[in-house]
């Protein structure tokens, strides 16, 4: 929101939510939801698909940074090979 000089107050302003949804979401407090995409997609003239995947590889992204080592661990599991 910096660069384009936009403040949490100004965004949520703009897209017509409470200005804590914007700041909870620019700390991670919580997830996009379908309807602040829609907002979001209109705002910056970009698609809803954009601000929801952004989203998506964000839910997968976190827990795998965490989980780490782990999921090297599991083996995959393979189809019995054709007698």
């Amino acid at each position: 929101m910096k660069p384009l000089g936009l403040t949490a107050y100004s965004l949520a302003a703009r897209l017509h939510v409470p200005r804590t949804r914007i700041e909870r979401l620019a700390r991670c407090e919580v997830s996009l939801t379908p309807d602040t995409a829609l907002r979001l997609s209109r705002a910056f003239s970009t698609t809803e698909g954009f601000w929801m995947a952004l989203q998506a590889n964000f839910d997968l992204a976190d827990p795998a940074i965490r989980a780490g080592a782990r999921l090297e661990e599991i083996e995959p599991i393979r189809a019995p090979e054709a007698a």
